[in-house]
């Protein structure tokens, strides 16, 4: 029997470096979870921005040492389902929606149905994403990403607990933000992807004053990382919603002249 090519060999294995930070970025995610069902709120905010920081990684890795593959891209969104689905809508279930129940049985199922939406549109969101790589302009994102999308959840609880607002007394407003960051992922709303246009030398470049931007979000960021990060993905996440109604406004104008 013939000796398989090196080229077959290495077909049968994975790339260890890339998949590294996609099984941490994992890790974070389910340490999250359990972390929130031991009510150690802060503890388990942090573990999603860390998972997500990790999920920006794997991929800049991968390309950076050439070894992508379809199974570091599979894997990396089932691990995003975990970290940016599951973690954020429990997360947000054990410290306020769980009392929901409060306000009867009823309600107390709309809580956690509500945390279902948010994992259940993250997998759409992450099952649309897949399914259109290469198919779109890489500038934008169609819907939120699931990454953004988990830190807002995370950064409000994060807030609200670092105010010392119970999670039963903001139950409402987490309520409101589970569904809207649900709904925003699976929305049309395009979201910049901060990529360029990848249209040529330069392209890639931004106006100086982003850089300022950037150095007063880190210092920000240093002083008061929850609010601070609340404010930027908050911005974010409205930023889609507000494009749309002025293309919008600039289509009736037009019409109208």
């Amino acid at each position: 029997m013939d000796e398989p090519t090196p080229q077959a060999r290495r077909g049968r294995g994975i790339y260890l470096l890339p998949n590294l930070f996609t099984t941490g970025g994992l890790f974070a995610g389910f340490f999250a979870i359990i972390a929130a069902s031991q009510g150690r709120t802060e503890a388990a905010c942090i573990a999603i921005f860390v998972a997500a920081i990790l999920d920006g990684l794997d991929g800049r890795v991968a390309r950076l040492t050439n070894t992508q593959s379809e199974f570091g891209v599979q894997y990396d969104s089932l691990a995003d389902l975990v970290s940016f689905g599951m973690a954020p809508a429990l997360v947000m279930y054990h410290w306020s929606l769980v009392s929901m129940k409060l306000d009867g049985a009823t309600l107390g199922k709309i809580g956690w149905l509500a945390a279902f939406l948010y994992a259940a549109c993250a997998a759409l969101r992450l099952a649309r994403f897949n399914s259109q790589v290469g198919k779109v302009d890489k500038r934008w994102f169609i819907g939120l990403a699931s990454p953004a999308a988990a830190g807002i959840m995370a950064s409000s609880v994060w807030t609200m607990h670092s105010l010392d607002l119970s999670g039963e007394a903001m139950r409402y407003v987490a309520l409101a933000i589970t569904v809207a960051g649900g709904l925003l992922m699976v929305s049309q709303f395009r979201y910049t992807s901060f990529k360029g246009s990848g249209s040529g030398p330069g392209s890639d470049r931004v106006p100086f004053f982003a850089l300022l931007l950037v150095v007063a979000a880190l210092i920000a960021l240093w002083i008061d990382p929850p609010k601070t990060l609340l404010a930027v993905l908050g911005a974010y996440a409205l930023s889609g919603p507000a494009m749309w109604l002025w293309r919008l406004r600039g289509r009736r104008g037009a019409d109208a002249g």
